[in-house]
């Protein structure tokens, strides 16, 4: 069945940004080709009745002018931080754009996330996008030509990524969307429980950047193998909580990476629903939105306040590029970069 898109608004130099909506059964999402962004993600509670889960904007100009939130974008060309804005690659070294302190973070200042994706096609419940990214842009090697398919089926949302290049280059690329199960409007996450099904996690230094260190959670407030509230320990007198304002970290799952498997769960109390993240990736990064509330009001009006909202992307580790012991983020020229990447729903809260 054919997807007619919504006009959402247009670019400086003229070029429109669309809206699609999807839908499957009881499931309903809208993606917008600015950033790529997830801006509405619709489920049933234990009441069967319609929550959206993920925060948004309601206007182009306020997706736009949001300070460095990423809210529902697709990031790259890398996702995540690269200490000292740089990395070496077969002997030459890349100079990338510093929008992160001294440090390189989520793709640069004209990452994927702030550009117009193309639509390759487009179903009831499925769209496929595509964008270039030229040789050099933000300092990257290789012109890099990514494909993303959102497709959404009746338990969940599915993002499926793509990418060859011309050059030997790095890449890691992964979606920042926000997820509130209570509601995108029914404010802080931190009565809500989490599970990361990790024994380790790697430590970083105050400015995000890791140290090269791979440490056990247990004993620490980073544990969190079994169901936890998010409130429980993320104030706790923890270097690494007190430094990044919250959690900030990449967790490296248990099970093996390169096959799609269950890494993390959230669950709010109040909407019984439960959100399950299933991925082939070797990290995820469960961020607990420190530093919303300085951006504009989301869909409706609402404020999204600090921690209103929280993220777990897949990925690669960060500042993999300049850690050898890290898993490799390098894409051959010739190669294809694939990741799968898995939202499943339910509303029965006796399953995390």
């Amino acid at each position: 069945m054919e997807n007619c898109p919504m006009p959402f608004g247009v670019m400086p130099d003229g070029t429109p940004v669309l809206q699609y909506t999807l839908t499957c059964d009881l499931l309903s999402c809208d993606i917008i080709t600015y950033g790529g962004a997830l801006r509405a993600l619709r489920v049933p509670d234990r009441a069967g009745r319609t929550v959206d889960v993920a925060l948004g904007f309601d206007t182009l100009e306020d997706y736009r002018n949001q300070p460095g939130q990423y809210i529902g974008a697709l990031v790259g060309r890398y996702a995540n931080r690269i200490g000292g804005a740089a990395f070496s690659l077969d002997g030459v070294r890349y100079t990338l754009a510093a929008n992160d302190g001294q440090n390189h973070l989520h793709g640069g200042v004209m990452g994927f996330d702030r550009q117009v994706w193309t639509v390759e096609a487009a179903g009831e419940d499925f769209l496929t996008l595509s964008l270039l990214s030229p040789d050099g842009q933000e300092g990257y090697p290789g012109c890099l030509r990514v494909e993303v398919t959102y497709r959404l089926d009746g338990e969940g949302l599915t993002i499926a990524y793509r990418a060859v290049c011309d050059r030997d280059t790095v890449c890691n690329l992964t979606n920042h969307a926000y997820f509130n199960l209570s509601g995108h409007d029914s404010g802080p996450v931190t009565d809500q429980l989490i599970q990361i099904r990790a024994e380790h996690y790697t430590p970083t230094d105050a400015h995000s950047i890791p140290t090269g260190e791979v440490a056990l959670v247990e004993g620490t407030p980073m544990d969190l193998r079994q169901p936890v509230r998010i409130g429980e320990g993320i104030g706790a007198a923890f270097d690494q909580l007190h430094w990044a304002g919250g959690y900030d970290h990449n967790w490296i799952p248990d099970s093996p990476a390169g096959q799609v498997r269950c890494c993390a769960a959230v669950q709010s109390p109040v909407s019984g629903i439960t959100m399950e993240v299933w991925t082939d990736q070797p990290g995820i990064q469960f961020y607990s939105g420190n530093y919303l509330g300085d951006g504009p009001r989301g869909k409706d009006g609402t404020i999204y306040g600090r921690r209103c909202g929280l993220c777990l992307e897949a990925q690669c580790w960060p500042d993999s590029p300049n850690r050898e012991s890290f898993p490799s983020p390098i894409l051959r020229a010739g190669e294809t970069y694939r990741q799968t990447t898995r939202y499943r729903f339910t509303n029965r809260v006796d399953e995390i």
